[in-house]
């Protein structure tokens, strides 16, 4: 059986216990994204605002994930890397309410434009020189995710689909235990994308530091060449891309085993969200036919 959805009801109620003085006069919450986080947007008129992340659910694997993501905040700043900082809303984070675990950040000005690859491409340049920070980083743990994403899928999805994408994320974790990168190994950012860039008035700002890892730096690199692929990003784009970080992924010859295994995670990914939603269990099929059939060139559209 698939798990009690996280709803934005559900999350708006941890919400209400998280922040207390929402609904005072003037005080109001935007939901920003639900996803494997609820954010929300806190709007205050008297006190800096605020942006709390509610996690889908909690155990103390993801308490560890989430107070590690506030210390590799705090340290990036001291490294000169832009970033979104936690916010002293509470002295002791991250919280926990019931099933969730609750965490406050700093509300970051309004973007003057959209984010683009060039932007992203700077801040990994920036994120991949620095040194190994005085606390242990884990290794970009891709596939860990699967096994929980298809448990919240429960029966909504084909259990054969669901034994192929088992079956594909152990082929290619083994696959990837043996990569020798073309680049040093080191700190990344995890899931590099431009919508985990915010270009506010002062430049770009590095977000969502949750996967922030050791590892293999070609991780970060593969997520766009995916998206050029998959999800239709414009040729011209990509190469921006690689014209500021100064090398394309797609020369290395390990690029097609991290895109295999971020396909994979990403077919389980959207598989979470299948129950009571049909346009997620669409595409998770879509993606899932793709694979079996060996077609790279199947569009596969954000959730």
């Amino acid at each position: 059986m698939a798990e009690t959805a996280f709803t934005e009801e559900r999350a708006r109620a941890v919400l209400a216990a998280a922040v207390p003085h929402l609904g005072d006069e003037g005080v109001t919450a935007r939901l920003l994204a639900l996803g494997e986080n609820a954010v929300f947007a806190v709007d205050r008129p008297d006190r800096p605002d605020l942006v709390v992340r509610i996690s889908r659910d909690a155990d103390e694997e993801t308490w560890s994930r989430v107070a590690r993501e506030l210390r590799v905040a705090v340290w990036l700043a001291t490294q000169g890397l832009p970033t979104v900082q936690p916010a002293p809303y509470s002295a002791d984070q991250p919280l926990w309410f019931g099933n969730h675990l609750v965490t406050y950040w700093e509300q970051l000005p309004p973007p003057v434009r959209p984010a683009g690859p060039r932007d992203l491409a700077g801040l990994l340049l920036m994120a991949h020189s620095v040194a190994p920070p005085p606390f242990e980083l884990p290794r970009r743990d891709l596939l860990g995710g699967v096994e929980r994403w298809l448990r919240r899928a429960g029966d909504a999805v084909d259990p054969a689909d669901a034994a192929y994408l088992r079956a594909r994320r152990d082929d290619f974790a083994a696959a990837a235990a043996e990569l020798t990168g073309h680049l040093p190994p080191g700190p990344i950012h995890g899931d590099a994308l431009p919508r985990n860039v915010h270009v506010g008035p002062e430049g770009p700002v590095l977000v969502d530091l949750e996967t922030f890892s050791s590892d293999l730096r070609e991780h970060d690199l593969v997520v766009m060449a995916l998206s050029l692929d998959r999800y239709g990003l414009d040729p011209a784009a990509y190469d921006d891309f690689v014209a500021a970080y100064g090398w394309d992924v797609r020369e290395w010859d390990g690029c097609a085993v991290l895109r295999g295994a971020r396909e994979t995670a990403s077919c389980a990914w959207v598989a979470q969200h299948a129950p009571g939603n049909p346009a997620a269990l669409t595409e998770f099929r879509r993606r899932v036919a793709s694979l079996r059939e060996g077609d790279p060139t199947v569009r596969w559209y954000p959730f």
